[in-house]
């Protein structure tokens, strides 16, 4: 069995123990080289797509959409085409991986979302819009109309869907994994909204009634399309085209026949008739802030230290930046990132993890630092690397860089495992104060409030001025009170005195 190669699930940073396959990207009988993308994989942090770590031939589809394997799971056999199924059947045996589901009356499982059931009272349906007709019968709303200004998680047949039919998808709800939105909840949005979608079964009769009888020896498809083609009399002329490299692919051929069973994927929202609440699964990246945040809080003894900021002299070195260099938008989190750096860097004691099993603390040179990111599904830390090295035009076009792809599904393991610090600001929500849980192995986050006007003392002299509320969470284990007190020191100094930060 030397021949046969299996592609395995990778791990994509220390804390990954599963993978969830979302689309395979080439067929059965297909060639592909080292680095070609395959397949696409979702973690409990990332949506990501896969390269292969070698050259080969995909012999055989180990793994569905929609199923979720372990690190180091088979996804697929390599294998060359001397090969027999009965040595791939042996080999498979021997890794302990059971025959999978046939597959052969099924479409992509992106197709499978289901939109959530809603228990609230039936509102009224809502009044028909205006809708433009597009080729395939589709007749789209005007309300759903229009280009989107942000990347946008969802998947890779929806993104072409929604280019070709030029619907805004910040406008239609996702009901996948983390709020994935998929062709499903297109169909969704747009009949909600009054409008129509293309009718498969009309396609079909359309495609029974004339059939093509063009040759289409030289239509490109996948060998697996090609067969199926020919096993059920489809000529592939009368077959879509959504396949890689502009293929004819198996989900095109069944498409073509009206097959419509799809395999179960993750598990849907399930109703109590008796109740007034919905149950929903937890996703991955719900379970695995879980686990991290009660050990967290469960292990490391938390302390808290509160302090208030004075901005205005911050505020206006901001605004004077943006009014004066082309091209640059500092935000107030990006100066903070900045003053953290820098405050790290002096109070060097407070820039450490703490390794639990070993009971070691490592103090870093450099601040890496953390920032939460809200995903509709939970959360996820971007770090800075060397933020205390960058300047703060670097350290915000960064930052907008990290929460882009953050929300997109598409940071890499390195951009989000580890850091030194973090930042957690809820400012632009209205919080005025919150404390934070420590995301471990660091040894302190920085909770941020909202800035507001209040009436303090300034000068010996009530005054108005714009104040911020902050909140250090420390592990005792390795960060005492003097300690934790001298950074925020110092952190109010850099903020206070904005300036410090540009020599």
């Amino acid at each position: 069995m030397s021949d046969i190669r299996a592609i395995e699930v990778p791990k994509w940073g220390l804390s990954m123990e599963e993978g969830t396959l979302t689309d395979w990207l080439i067929e059965e009988g297909d060639s592909f080289a080292a680095q070609q993308e395959v397949c696409e994989i979702e973690t409990s942090k990332i949506s990501n797509v896969m390269q292969a770590p070698f050259a080969g031939v995909l012999r055989r589809k180990v793994a569905q959409p929609g199923q979720t394997i372990p690190v180091g799971g088979v996804l697929g056999i390599v294998a060359d085409a001397s090969v027999s199924d009965a040595e791939i059947d042996a080999y498979l045996a021997q890794r302990g991986v059971a025959e999978p589901a046939p597959v052969s009356e099924s479409v992509p499982a992106e197709t499978t979302a289901q939109p959530l059931v809603k228990l609230a009272a039936s509102a009224p349906a809502p009044a028909p819009q205006p809708s433009v007709k597009t080729p395939g019968a589709w007749q789209v709303p005007q309300a759903l109309l229009g280009a989107s200004d942000e990347a946008l998680f969802a998947t890779p047949h929806a993104l072409k869907l929604a280019a070709q039919l030029n619907i805004n998808l910040s406008r239609v709800p996702g009901s996948g994994r983390e709020g994935r939105i998929s062709v499903a909840d297109i169909e969704a949005a747009v009949r909600a909204e009054g409008g129509q979608v293309a009718s498969r079964a009309a396609a079909q009769k359309a495609n029974q009634a004339a059939p093509s009888r063009l040759d289409d020896s030289q239509v490109l498809a996948t060998p697996v399309a090609r067969r199926l083609a020919q096993q059920w009399g489809i000529n592939l002329h009368d077959c879509r085209v959504t396949g890689t490299r502009g293929r004819v692919c198996k989900a095109d051929v069944l498409q073509a026949r009206g097959v419509d069973a799809v395999p179960q994927a993750q598990a849907a929202p399930t109703v109590d008739s008796r109740e007034a609440f919905e149950t929903l699964p937890m996703n991955g990246m719900r379970k695995a802030i879980a686990a991290r945040l009660q050990a967290s809080k469960r292990d490391a003894p938390h302390f808290r230290l509160h302090a208030d900021f004075d901005l205005e002299r911050l505020l206006a070195l901001r605004a004077e930046i943006n009014a004066s260099v082309p091209g640059v938008k500092i935000s107030v989190n990006d100066l903070l990132i900045k003053a953290c750096a820098q405050a790290l860097v002096k109070v060097p004691d407070v820039n450490v993890q703490y390794d639990d099993e070993r009971q070691e603390v490592r103090r870093y040179r450099d601040a890496d630092i953390s920032i939460a990111v809200a995903l509709p599904g939970g959360l996820i830390t971007p770090i800075i690397r060397q933020a205390n090295r960058k300047s703060l035009a670097e350290v915000s076009g960064e930052m907008l860089s990290l929460a882009t792809r953050a929300k997109a599904g598409t940071l890499k393991p390195e951009e989000f495992q580890g850091g030194t610090f973090s930042i957690s600001n809820l400012g632009m929500l209205g919080v005025r104060q919150f404390d934070a849980i420590i995301n471990p192995p660091q040894g302190a986050i920085l909770a941020i409030g909202a800035g507001e006007k209040r009436v303090v003392a300034h000068e010996g002299q009530p005054a108005v001025r714009t104040q911020m509320s902050v909140s250090l969470s420390c592990d005792h284990r390795v960060i005492d009170g003097a300690l934790g007190a001298t950074f925020l020191k110092e952190l109010k100094r850099l903020v206070e005195n904005p300036t410090l930060m540009l020599v």
